[in-house]
């Protein structure tokens, strides 16, 4: 008599229930991946290799495969967070083992500015140089920049605007001389404002005020344009020439004029960017401003209709210095520093690693894997190329496994233990009957 088939089917049922408590122990672990006992039958090999009449001996445990699909994905507001839609890992690393790979993006940044799980394991990816641009390369760990970002002097200024064409003339002389007074709003027609920056980074409000002309013989028409920085007039005008001013210090000359067709539209004069030269002054705030000479100065996209003033645009380059407010990770990984005063440079971009035969990496527990030979080598690349899954910040990926199956699979293998037990009483049994036959 032979209890092989019992004992072995316990042994089995015994693992089974092992691998589903770790599925269920395991179903609220993010980036968890849900397992498999899969068993093998056994047979005792005949003399000759072959046997018509072989009475299998059980059954053994022949692999524990996990089952990489993809779990859900859950919303957090941690922007650290970040999941994997689609294939690929996230590779870790401490520098000295060989690099981990996890599908857990539960991330921070330590004291140093490393984005690191937590196990401090530092998350891998191309740096960025200081202008912002991705190195790519060897992956390594990412570093988010302690420092701010340097100020920026405005080079251009883009305007576009509607002058009202049925405004009146507000040039002094009927329309035929020049000057405004800057405190009488009747001299002009319409104002507006922008903030340039100095060298500094300090801001510089520069007001255009436009003022109309009498209009040429042949219907067209012109717009005086007066410009101050910080309340002060501008020195020179669009040619470098000097601007007077009067005794009581308004501006006796336009610092630009705009030419418009008889039928409006766009201007036919200036046709292109022309030179803008901020003198240096006092802001409100009483520190001096530097000079900004150089300017380029784009109102090719004005027009004149019988429509009221309106600026549609108003945009010019230049920016304050800023410090370190917050990151953002996009699709493709790359991980956008955002400063105090609204600008944003990539910090660098995540790399993502997969593998042909994924049920081959080895666990070392901490929700992260090693390759081994039977899994091959990674095949690294960023998120959304070639097989590479697509990330999403602020989302984390929920274990895959299905808690209602498991709970099944556990009757089912307390079914199996419980018949396999019974084959083992009734094998004694038996035993018991031949042994008292005398």
């Amino acid at each position: 008599m032979s209890f092989q088939q019992g004992l072995s089917g316990l042994n089995a049922a015994s693992k089974n229930l092992d691998v589903i408590g770790n599925n269920i122990a395991n179903s609220g672990t993010f980036g968890s991946k849900g397992s498999r006992a899969e068993f093998s039958d056994v047979y005792a090999a005949a003399l000759n290799g072959a046997g018509s009449n072989q009475v299998g001996i059980g059954t053994s445990l022949q692999a524990v495969a996990q089952q990489f699909t993809q779990g859900n994905i859950t919303t957090t507001d941690n922007p650290m967070d970040l999941a994997i839609n689609g294939g690929g890992f996230f590779q870790v690393s401490d520098g000295v083992n060989p690099t981990r790979y996890s599908r857990n993006g539960q991330f921070k940044v330590s004291k140093d500015g490393f984005i690191v799980n937590n196990d401090q394991l530092k998350l891998m990816g191309y740096p960025a140089n200081g202008a912002g641009v991705i190195q790519p390369g060897t992956a390594q760990p990412l570093q988010l920049p302690t420092g701010g970002i340097p100020p920026a002097v405005t080079t251009t200024v883009k305007m576009e605007f509607n002058l009202d064409s049925r405004l009146k003339t507000t040039a002094p002389g009927g329309g035929t001389g020049t000057g405004m007074d800057l405190k009488d709003s009747a001299t002009y027609n319409n104002a507006t404002s922008l903030t340039v920056y100095d060298a500094k980074g300090q801001d510089v409000a520069v007001t255009f005020y436009f003022q109309k002309a009498q209009p040429a013989a042949d219907g067209s028409d012109t717009w005086n344009v007066y410009a101050t920085a910080n309340g002060t007039p501008f020195a020179t005008d669009a040619s470098g020439a000097a601007i007077g001013l009067d005794a009581n210090g308004n501006p006796t000359a336009p610092y630009t004029t705009v030419t418009f067709p008889p039928t409006g539209g766009s201007p036919t004069s200036p046709t292109a960017a022309i030179a803008m030269n901020v003198p240096a002054g006092t802001s409100t705030r009483g520190n001096s401003t530097l000079a900004i000479p150089g300017i380029q100065l784009d109102m090719t996209g004005a027009s004149e209709n019988g429509s009221s003033f309106a600026v549609t645009n108003l945009t010019q380059d230049g920016y304050a210095p800023g410090q370190l407010t917050g990151i953002t990770v996009a699709n493709n990984g790359v991980i956008q520093a955002r400063y105090s005063n609204g600008q944003s440079k990539p910090a660098g971009q995540i790399e993502l690693a997969s593998f042909r035969n994924p049920q081959g990496l080895q666990t070392m527990g901490g929700n992260v894997w090693i390759r081994t030979v039977n899994s091959g080598d990674a095949v690294v690349g960023v998120p959304g190329d070639g097989n590479m899954g697509a990330l999403q910040s602020g989302a984390l990926e929920e274990s895959n496994v299905d808690l209602t199956a498991e709970l099944v699979n556990m009757v089912t293998a307390q079914r199996a233990y419980q018949a396999n037990a019974q084959t083992i009483k009734t094998q004694d049994q038996v035993l018991q009957t031949i042994v008292n036959l005398r």
